[in-house]
């Protein structure tokens, strides 16, 4: 599984906006690579975020 299905995954399974953070301590991934998937998520419109500083997965 890629960093960015895995930042995903996490994110739905949390069921809130989530901090790069807090997907950290939930997923186990390396905070590096999870910066790196944000921006490409970001950037392809697929998380988007409603509470600064906090992401969820785009409807």
């Amino acid at each position: 599984m890629s960093v960015k299905n895995a930042v995903i995954e996490t994110m739905k399974a949390a069921g809130k906006p989530l901090s790069a953070g807090e997907v950290e301590k939930l997923s186990g991934l390396d905070r590096k690579d999870i910066d790196k998937a944000f921006k490409e998520l970001k950037a392809e419109n697929a998380i988007i975020s409603p509470v600064r500083c906090k992401w969820e997965p785009a409807k």
